[in-house]
């Protein structure tokens, strides 16, 4: 299975993820949470729909995670005032504060990781997993 695109790519997922979540977790919050708050910090409003799409969730769950998010301090909703049925995310101070605790830690272990691979090769991979979630047969 070794030679499997698909197993490496999990096995590959399964041991960063789990170093990401233990980076992110001594900061008391969740990787989900924590990509939600880069993502907002961008300045952008998306909507729900869009907001999911860019932290890799399903708006469902997305939803619940802003509940337990809005209940902690770190965002609030906001109604647009074009249409109010769309709702836009926003980060609290709390959030922008938490954000920056976390970001650091996750800026080191990334650091790690590309010194791992050396610039040339991690450059390489990053493109071609991009390459990758870009491909619309998949």
């Amino acid at each position: 299975m070794q030679n499997d695109l698909s197993y490496a790519l999990a096995s590959a997922h399964r041991k960063v993820t789990a170093s990401l979540n233990a980076c992110v977790k001594k900061h008391g919050v969740q990787v989900e949470a924590w990509r939600v708050i880069e993502v907002l910090e961008s300045g952008q409003r998306l909507t729900m729909r869009e907001l999911a799409e860019a932290v890799l969730m399903n708006p469902p769950t997305l939803t619940k995670l802003i509940d337990r998010m809005v209940s902690k301090g770190l965002v609030h909703r906001q109604i647009s005032r074009q249409d109010s049925r769309q709702i836009y995310v926003l980060p609290t101070e709390l959030g922008r504060k938490k954000m920056m605790q976390v970001r650091q830690d996750v800026e080191d272990q990334n650091a790690v990781l590309l010194r791992d691979f050396g610039p040339g090769e991690a450059e390489k991979m990053i493109q071609l997993l991009n390459g990758l979630s870009d491909q619309s047969a998949l």
